[in-house]
């Protein structure tokens, strides 16, 4: 197969799939809706993920710390796996499967949000996140792929790309993560 027909096609299926995804808006608009009030309310953005969602979690933390579009305050947001000291403290002292419910613990509290990303929803430290969050009264938001796996029911709102080709369910998850982004700029910073 030609370089440019495999790039096309790869093409097609990310536009594919964002089109599938438009049929319904509700768990993107709740979710921003969701983070703006937690933020708007002095609360606390917490990231995780694993591998491209692990970079997709720095990704967005740093799309809210920093700017988006706009210069404009920081708001508070972090992604868990950036302290290397901690992941690995945790992982070596207690398991690979804690490392963000460690953090979280000693980090969160109630009403802030907790954005859970995995491309299977199986990620089990991820789950735990998400579940430890469920349990400690955050706002639980899970970026998925199709069925959206262990952590669906702990999910307040859950974004499922209706996929289970990896790199296509990334490509959603960051469109709705950059979307989002640009929503809570929009509505904290007219």
């Amino acid at each position: 197969m030609p370089l440019e027909e495999r790039i096309r096609e790869d093409m097609e299926a990310s536009i594919a799939l964002k089109r599938k995804a438009m049929r319904d808006l509700k768990p993107v608009v709740e979710a921003a809706r969701l983070l703006i009030e937690a933020l708007s309310s002095g609360k606390r953005a917490f990231f995780c993920g694993n591998g491209g969602s692990a970079a997709d979690a720095q990704h967005l933390a740093a799309e809210l710390l920093g700017k988006f579009r706009k210069v404009r305050p920081s708001l508070p947001a972090l992604a868990l796996h950036t302290n290397t000291s901690a992941v690995t403290a945790i992982a070596n002292d207690f398991s690979y499967d804690e490392v963000f419910v460690r953090q979280l613990e000693g980090l969160a509290g109630p009403g802030d949000a907790l954005i859970g990303i995995s491309t299977s929803g199986r990620s089990a430290n991820v789950v735990n996140a998400v579940r430890w969050g469920a349990e400690h009264g955050m706002i639980t938001i899970g970026l998925t792929g199709e069925g959206g796996g262990e952590m669906k029911p702990y999910c307040r709102v859950l974004l499922e790309a209706p996929s289970r080709d990896t790199p296509r369910i990334q490509e959603l998850h960051i469109t709705w993560g950059h979307i989002i982004c640009a929503l809570v700029e929009e509505r904290l910073f007219p």
